[in-house]
């Protein structure tokens, strides 16, 4: 799996979005909702309506890139705190491998024959 340096900041974006939003918009939001520069050593963490869907967009120095993880049958336990909750990478790292940050439950472990 892929792994963020300890000192990454992280910052989840706490309303679902529309996941047709692609980098640009991505950046807007970071901007205008968050009140953050985008340009920050930093990731940004967003998801769908269903919470099946994550989005983490970052900088590094160069231009922009944007992580997709999408799960088949469960849902991403989002954390309920305040307007822009920060997370820890270890917290972000729980948060894509199934856990509650609140109480670190997994989701079970599932094995794949076909993709459709």
């Amino acid at each position: 799996m892929f792994r963020f340096d300890e000192g990454l900041k992280v910052y989840l974006h706490r309303p679902a979005i529309d996941f047709r939003m692609g980098i640009n918009g991505l950046v807007l939001m970071v901007e205008k909702a968050l009140g953050m520069n985008p340009f920050a050593t930093a990731v940004y963490v967003f998801s769908n309506r269903r919470r099946n869907r994550v989005k983490i967009l970052g900088w590094d120095r160069t231009g922009f890139w944007l992580l997709l993880k999408w799960l088949e049958q469960d849902r991403f336990i989002w954390p309920a705190e305040a307007t822009v909750p920060t997370l820890t990478v270890k917290q972000l790292h729980w948060l894509l491998d199934g856990s509650d940050v609140a109480v670190a439950q997994r989701h079970p472990h599932r094995f794949y024959e076909r993709v459709a």
